[in-house]
């Protein structure tokens, strides 16, 4: 009897969960459709209207990055490699309405930086979708490789590659890659961003891999916003460029609102932008990925790749001369490669600005860096250069490369930190490339870590260096670069999955805490 009235009461609790969730749900798309009611078109897909009488519409697909995720985890020599034997040898596959394009081949190399692909096809300026598929493939001789660029969880060949539409009325795409508010459903990779991670693959050989791309149309004025959204939405001149305009005075110009203010609406024959580009936001307090970047900086950033639904992290790269017997005092090339895949694979995308974002200067050489110059550099030389209003305090770590501070690394201000390359090299045993990559990228990664909020009880303990201290084996579980029974030798932080003494670096990141200001 009791048993039946509990499962009357538990049936009918799940009722009434169900129904407030449709009321909130309704809520939302009423709310939405609310706020967006300016700029919402519906259309009949009639098949006789052209959407661009200026030109012949033709549609590319570019294809930006590549890049393999591979986990590098030493001493273990535990590597998730594509190839066993050799990097990979990578080449794309381009679908637009069915027909192919192929790539040349990237031999033995994992990053491929300058694809210099973009297949191009002319599309029947009637119709508005077309349909687009993007698929990786490893070469070998005996036989192709497809490789995972995909969040499908499905153990099935079609379930690395990639399925888009993209319509020519407002040069938008949704499918298995989105923007917008689409991003609280799925897809943390960001918008022309995809990540074989996605599906959870972290721990496996699944041939992960990231590819960066962007979809585009030709059009009259050159300033990415389509025929049609400038007749129909926004009610500008098709053949005068808007580029830079910024009508409702918000600070973010006409173009970025276009592209990351689109959705596509709850009916697929509707068009809507939550991002007006005539009606004020206040885009200095909006931050949808809560990475410490509002949308005015997210828009400064852009042109280095920032996404506002998806973390980024900007680190600016100062490095000293070379000491006078030789030593070089710089971040090696693998070592970026490393933390960049490290970041990538969670899809917080890491920027090092090493002189292609203002900054990454040389420092002069100097045999003993103390605190005081270093806040030099800081303020006054090298990174503010004596601005304390400079826009990019906000935005970029300080994380910079000296001969000797007196000690491996430290944060020497929230948002400022040294490595020195005295004592990393020491540490880089045995002397091979590889070994340097890795110990510098795990000092690097471990001061970075700390502007990041890290700072739980296995963090910095020096009485787990080696077996003979104590706490060594007591955080062994946590395997993270943050412990310094792991740092020099691994690039990752701790996900929190090997229970007890383990903590999930990952997850509980703030990306806000190096703002502060003043000292931790």
């Amino acid at each position: 009897m009791f048993l039946l009235i509990g499962e009357y009461y538990m049936k009918k609790k799940l009722v009434i969960r169900i129904i407030l969730a449709l009321l909130i749900m309704i809520t939302l798309v009423v709310t939405s459709s609310a706020t967006s009611k300016e700029l919402t078109k519906s259309y009949n897909s009639t098949g006789d209207e052209d959407l661009d009488p200026l030109v012949d519409v033709e549609v590319t697909v570019e294809i930006q990055k590549i890049r393999s995720l591979e986990k590098f985890e030493y001493p273990n020599l535990w590597i998730e490699k594509i190839d066993w034997f050799s990097d990979p040898d990578f080449y794309v596959k381009v679908f637009i309405n069915d027909e192919e394009f192929v790539s040349d081949i990237w031999h033995n190399t994992k990053y491929v930086y300058d694809p210099q692909f973009a297949p191009t096809l002319n599309v029947p300026d009637e119709e508005e979708f077309v349909d687009i598929k993007i698929q990786l493939w490893d070469w070998n001789s005996y036989g192709d490789r497809l490789c995972d660029i995909s969040s499908d969880y499905e153990n099935r060949t079609d379930s690395c590659d990639i399925e888009l539409i993209y319509t020519i009325k407002t040069g938008h795409w949704r499918g298995d890659d989105s923007a917008s508010v689409e991003y609280m459903f799925g897809d943390p990779s960001g918008y022309g961003r995809l990540n074989g991670c996605d599906d959870n693959s972290f721990n496996q050989r699944d041939k992960d891999c990231e590819l960066w791309f962007n979809i585009y149309q030709n059009d009259f004025d050159n300033d990415t916003i389509p025929y049609w959204t400038e007749v129909n939405a926004f009610g500008t001149d098709p053949e005068v460029d808007n580029r830079g305009e910024d009508a409702d005075n918000d600070s973010v110009p006409i173009e970025w609102e276009n592209k990351w203010g689109h959705s596509f609406g709850h009916w697929e024959e509707e068009h809507e932008w939550f991002y007006d580009p005539f009606r004020w936001e206040n885009h200095s307090a909006l931050d949808p990925d809560e990475d410490g970047l509002n949308n005015v900086e997210e828009y400064l950033t852009s042109q280095w790749g920032s996404d506002p639904f998806r973390k980024d992290i900007f680190v600016e790269l100062d490095q000293m001369e070379p000491s006078p017997d030789g030593v070089e005092s710089m971040l090696p090339e693998g070592a970026k490669e490393l933390l960049y895949t490290a970041f990538d694979r969670y899809n917080m995308v890491y920027h090092i600005d090493d002189g292609c974002m203002g900054g990454g200067e040389m420092l002069p050489f100097d045999e003993l860096t103390d605190r005081d110059e270093l806040q030099d550099y800081y303020y006054n030389e090298y990174f503010l250069h004596g601005d304390q209003d400079n826009w990019r305090r906000g935005v970029f770590r300080y994380g910079i490369v000296v001969y000797d501070a007196g000690y491996p690394g430290y944060n020497f201000r929230r948002g400022a930190y040294q490595i020195s390359s005295s004592y990393v090299n020491e540490k880089a045993v045995p002397n091979t490339q590889k070994r340097r990559d890795i110990a510098y990228a795990s000092v690097y990664m471990h001061e970075c870590g700390h502007t990041l909020d890290i700072w739980n009880p296995g963090v910095d303990d020096d009485q787990s260096k080696n077996p003979s201290q104590p706490n060594w084996w007591k955080w062994g579980p946590y395997k993270s670069c943050m412990n310094y029974r792991y740092v020099y030798r691994l690039v990752d932080y701790s996900d929190g999955s090997r229970g007890k003494n383990d903590f999930p670096d990952w997850y509980t990141l703030d990306f806000t805490a190096f703002q502060g200001g003043g000292w931790w």
